[in-house]
């Protein structure tokens, strides 16, 4: 809960993480690091991408030995069990290595829906209403709204005809409750210098905690000002200072526990991940639900989704141009190197061959599209491109000497078979190790071995078989044109 002691949030995590050594073997766990709440300071000295907010929060960093099971394993088994046998407490997992925190830009979830707007609380009703409808959505998992409301707080209103009558205005009641809870530093630095050495010293007059235990602690925090008065207008000297529960009243209110900004703009965000789901589809379903709450935002406020959704939208956009893009210019360089426009479309024939066994391959393999699966496609249309080169252009020295398309292309394909099979072979077999996802991190650039040698499986038939079929077919027909047209 927000508000949390910092000691009852430690005792938390202490269990957590006993639930963490229960849940992973001991031969595969090496490190757990505990960050709870954040530094009390006014320079913030720890730089957290995690999300914390106060010492209600705890990040928990589980580093694994070389050769552990799968993390996503662990992950899935910790969503079940955390929140069942701790009721009450929010969990939520955070990128933990460097290519999702890249692709995340910073953020501590894949995913945030980002409510922009001066409106806060109306932002925060359809924020409620939509993390409702959001839980029901397959394969999103770690939901929760970033800022907290609910941070407990106490107000101290100040009965000015009072404080007027004692001699004391606002300021003065500010400073006081200031001082006895934060120190004097930040209204009236104080410095010590040491003759000796010469260094200066910060001389803070604080409270101590310990001494502020209540409610009647804070009422009894003495006032002081060098103009206060009596009501009959002799200056305060050697009497009992005012208190400040004479001229305030406490009132236990809430209030926000961090205040979030996003070009100036106020925001609220929702966070969350993807699980057993891939992203695209649950960015489908996520959008619905962000059009039907749309109409329902304040006058003024604004739905953004950030995080991986948008990071996706703009690689594939540039990914899958890069590809058409890649294919028309091999197939105008191609024009130009051959001076026709027949056997260029022959060569670019074998492509969707090599189209087709990428998506086969990863549907088989249980891959879903990503960044490094359409890389992986761009290498094997390249290697596909350059096996057909050189076969048509065997096909066509064969064609010029004999002047038979069919003959040529049989030659072509018996005597390149060797050197095609030999390049997507050589291609194929170094990519094994990728697509087996070994090592640290080995899942990360699994899909672009796996595109590639389901790419190059299906281009080298391609090539082999259907590539000289189409050339003795188009160039069959322009033979039998040719005496038509001469005659």
């Amino acid at each position: 809960q927000t508000g949390t002691r910092i000691e009852e949030t430690a005792r938390l995590a202490d269990l957590v993480e006993a639930t963490i050594r229960r849940v992973i073997p001991a031969d595969e766990l090496d490190v757990i690091l505990d960050n709870i709440g954040l530094p009390y300071s006014t320079i913030n000295w720890m730089h957290g991408f995690s999300g914390v907010i106060g010492a209600a929060d705890a990040d928990i960093l589980v580093s694994l030995k070389p050769n552990h099971r799968p993390t996503a394993n662990y992950v899935r088994m910790l969503r079940q069990m955390l929140p069942a046998q701790f009721p009450g407490v929010d969990f939520y997992f955070l990128p933990a290595d460097i290519i999702t925190q890249i692709i995340n830009f910073g953020l501590p979830a894949p995913i945030d829906i980002q409510l922009e707007g001066a409106d806060v609380e109306g932002n925060r009703r359809v924020a409620d209403t939509m993390l409702r409808e959001l839980r029901q959505v397959g394969g999103l998992v770690d939901l929760h709204v970033q800022q907290r409301f609910d941070s407990p707080k106490f107000e101290i209103a100040i009965d000015r005809t009072k404080a007027g009558q004692a001699g004391y205005t606002a300021r003065d009641v500010a400073s006081s409750v200031l001082v006895a809870l934060s120190g004097s530093f930040q209204t009236t630095p104080t410095f010590f210098l040491n003759w000796q050495n010469g260094v200066n010293y910060q001389i803070t007059t604080q409270t101590p905690q310990y001494a502020i235990q209540s409610l009647d602690d804070i009422r009894n925090v003495p006032l002081s000002s060098a103009n206060a008065r009596t009501g009959g207008g002799t200056t305060i000297g050697t009497g009992r200072p005012g208190l400040v529960g004479d001229v305030t009243s406490l009132v236990r209110g809430t209030e926000m526990a961090v205040v979030s900004h996003y070009n100036i703009r106020r925001v609220v965000d929702i966070y969350g991940a993807i699980q057993d789901r891939d992203l695209g589809a649950v960015a489908r379903d996520l959008q619905r639900v962000v059009d039907a709450n749309r109409p329902l935002l304040p006058r003024g406020s604004f739905i953004t989704v950030r995080g991986q959704v948008a990071t996706m939208r703009t690689a594939y956009v540039g990914l899958i141009a890069g590809l058409g893009f890649a294919i028309v210019l091999a197939y105008l360089l191609i024009v130009v190197n051959f001076q026709s426009w027949l056997d260029p479309f022959i060569i670019i024939t074998a492509l969707p061959a090599a189209l087709a066994g990428i998506v086969i391959f990863l549907f088989l393999t249980g891959t879903t599209l990503s960044v490094p699966a359409l890389m992986g496609a761009i290498m094997s249309i390249g290697v596909a491109t350059s096996n057909s080169i050189l076969l048509v252009t065997f096909a066509r020295e064969r064609l010029a000497e004999r002047a038979d398309a069919a003959t040529a292309a049989v030659e072509a394909g018996f005597t390149r078979f060797r050197p095609v099979l030999m390049t997507a072979l050589a291609m194929i077999i170094g990519m094994v190790p990728m697509a087996l996802g070994l090592g640290d991190g080995g899942e990360q650039n699994a899909p672009l071995g796996r595109a590639v040698i389901g790419g190059l499986l299906c281009a080298t038939v391609a090539t082999l078989f259907f590539v000289p079929a189409v050339f003795a077919v188009l160039h069959g027909r322009r033979e039998r044109k040719s005496p038509e047209a001469n005659a």
